[in-house]
């Protein structure tokens, strides 16, 4: 073998022995931050919180203004500032669409979607939503007498626990729908200025019984993403129905 062939072999083999043991000594997140979707806040995520310190994790849990994408975006930024490694981004619902675009920020890892809205570049959550309907429409409007043209979702609470969280206790369902919290028409239709799944590895938990976001619509954006997909038969509150499923995926997403 000539000295050029033998020099090139050998830089050849120190930069796949140099490849490898980066891989081998990437650091798995420690910190997790989790973003709520519409219509709920962070206090159902408790189970899926106990869980997650249990095993060693450092957990985060966004609680967003739901008044436009922008400041959720902003609200959810913040709190990545404040992790000190590697961030497992979670996002439920409309929370997706948040963790798409502040998933940009270099310090997060990974993506993972609770039956969460997954844009691309340039759409809109309500975009999305369109494409299939709902199995259960029972999303109304709300103003306020003095801002007439804030408009803002909501389901009502007779409907609440049918549409989003059949599956979870009465009780525990009646409190979520009076403890509801309504997003700003605004935040469905403003269009994502970057997605992060095209460069960050996403996971997704799947619902395969959602009256909130369909299915279909569902498994269309995480097989266009490429994500890997785990499939609960559960409702939209999957996260508080189903809590030690929708755990595992994001440890695993952390490794």
């Amino acid at each position: 073998m000539s000295i050029l062939r033998k020099t090139s072999a050998m830089a050849l083999m120190i930069a796949v022995s140099s490849t490898m043991a980066h891989a081998q000594t990437k650091t798995p997140a420690k910190d997790v931050v989790i973003v709520h979707g519409a219509l709920v806040d962070g206090s159902g995520w408790r189970a899926v919180y106990d869980i997650l310190n249990k095993d060693g994790f450092h957990v985060t849990i966004v609680q967003e203004p739901l008044t436009g994408l922008a400041e959720d975006v902003e609200a959810t930024k913040r709190v990545i500032d404040q992790q000190t490694g590697p961030v497992v981004l979670v996002g439920h619902s409309y929370g997706g669409s948040v963790i798409t675009e502040a998933g940009a920020d270099p310090k997060v890892s990974a993506l993972v979607y609770v039956a969460g809205l997954q844009p691309d570049k340039g759409e809109a959550s309500g975009q999305l939503m369109s494409k299939f309907a709902a199995p259960n429409d029972a999303m109304r409007v709300s103003t306020n007498k003095a801002t007439p043209d804030n408009k803002y979702f909501y389901i009502p609470a007779a409907k609440f626990r049918e549409t989003y969280a059949a599956d979870v206790p009465a009780a525990e369902a009646q409190f979520m729908a009076d403890s509801e919290q309504q997003l700003a028409q605004k935040a469905m239709g403003a269009p994502l200025s970057v997605a992060a799944w095209h460069n960050k590895p996403s996971y997704a938990i799947l619902t395969t019984q959602d009256h909130v976001i369909s299915p279909e619509l569902q498994r269309w954006m995480y097989q266009r993403s490429g994500a890997k997909v785990t499939e609960v038969p559960a409702s939209h509150a999957v996260f508080v129905s189903q809590p030690d499923a929708v755990a595992k995926v994001i440890e695993a997403a952390a490794k």
